[in-house]
Formats: C-alpha cells, sequence, structure tokens
C-alpha cells in the first residue's frame, strides 16, 4: 500500500465493510485466470492483500502465500485466512529480488502517487524471477483525486498501464475490461492486465 495517511485511515475504519463487500474475491474470474496460469506451489507475492480472501484462495489452491498491506486492520484479518502469512508493508517496502513466482497487485497500486508507479513496478519486477507472473488490476481515467471516503486514487488508461508495464520489463498477455461499484459506492470503470516478466530480465 501507499504511504498516504489518509488512505490508510479510511481502510482501517472500514476494514470489516471492506471484508463484506469483497467476501466473494476469491470467486472471480480474474483470480481464476490467474490461479491457471500458476505453476503448481507458486510463491506468491499479494501486495496490497486487504483482508486477505484472495491470498486465501491461492494458499487453498496450494501455493505459499506472502500477503502485504499498509493497514494494521487488514493485516490483522488477512493473517487470520488459513495457509497466508501476512506483514505489514509499504510498496515502498518491496525490496526482494527474484523472490517470487508470481505478483498479485489488484487494486492497490492504484493509491500510489503517478510519479511513483514507474518504481514500484520497476522494484516489483525485480521481486520476481524470470518468466514470473504478474497481475494488476487499476481503475480507469485521467488525473488522480480522492474518493468520497477520502482515499487517494491515480487513474490510468488502458494504454498507459500496458506502457508502464512493458517499460517496467514485464509481456502484457491478457487484458480485461468492466465497471464495478467500490467501498465508496461510485461505479468506477477498471482494467486489469496479466503479463509475464521477460525471461532474460
Amino acid at each position: 500500500m501507499s504511504r498516504d495517511a489518509e488512505t490508510i485511515r479510511v481502510y482501517g475504519a472500514e476494514a470489516a465493510r471492506y471484508a463484506d463487500v469483497t467476501k466473494d474475491a476469491a470467486k472471480d474470474p480474474v483470480l481464476r485466470l490467474f490461479l491457471d496460469h500458476l505453476a503448481m506451489g507458486s510463491h506468491v507475492l499479494d501486495l496490497g492483500c486487504g483482508p486477505g480472501i484472495a491470498s486465501a484462495a491461492m494458499a487453498a489452491a496450494g501455493h505459499t502465500v506472502t500477503a502485504t498491506d499498509a493497514t494494521p486492520e487488514m493485516v490483522a484479518l488477512a493473517a487470520a485466512q488459513p495457509g497466508v502469512f501476512a506483514r505489514l508493508a509499504t510498496f515502498d517496502d518491496v525490496t526482494d529480488v527474484s523472490a517470487y513466482d508470481a505478483i498479485w497487485a489488484n487494486f492497490s497500486l492504484l493509491h500510489a502517487a503517478r510519479a511513483d508507479l514507474p518504481r514500484h513496478l520497476f522494484a516489483l519486477v525485480t521481486a520476481l524471477r524470470p518468466g514470473g507472473l504478474f497481475h494488476i488490476g487499476m481503475k480507469t481515467g485521467e488525473g488522480s483525486q480522492r474518493d468520497r471516503i477520502g482515499r487517494l486514487y491515480t487513474y490510468v488508461t488502458e494504454d498507459e498501464l500496458t506502457g508502464l508495464l512493458q517499460e517496467a520489463g514485464l509481456t502484457p498477455f491478457e487484458t480485461r475490461t468492466g465497471a464495478d461499484a467500490g467501498l465508496d459506492g461510485t461505479v468506477a470503470p477498471w482494467v486489469t492486465i496479466l503479463a509475464r516478466k521477460t525471461t532474460d530480465g
């Protein structure tokens, strides 16, 4: 997660409600697609894990899961999920080198400042093993603003996000789009992209 204090505060105050809103996350077809592309027994980083529902689904599928979030209340919820190791961390705390077979960054990096996205993506690609799988979900649009409950968002276009991933050393191969209501009740468009780290990177 980002270091934005207000965003972290909102997630802490709304942790239980957020867990309820996302309780069906394990059924998300985008998560199922991610799991379908994972080799058995992969080590996955769930970046900005929230209550850890996706992490638990990964663990149940036989993968080793390291889950991180900048909100203590979310880390506590994720740590209670079977098979999930959860720790408190911001995006800046990802300093691993070739540590993970896959990274699940599902609607977490949208809370990073736009200027910081390239370096965060570079750090994540560095943390991936060659050929590693990378998933990202972002809300689409332009600019940055706070939502109705105070969370800071950076919006991207599909082309912008694809370019950022390619510049970081990833090869996108599957893109999906849609629109859903979030925690603040606003329906917003989104894009998810599945990519792989170049094998010689």
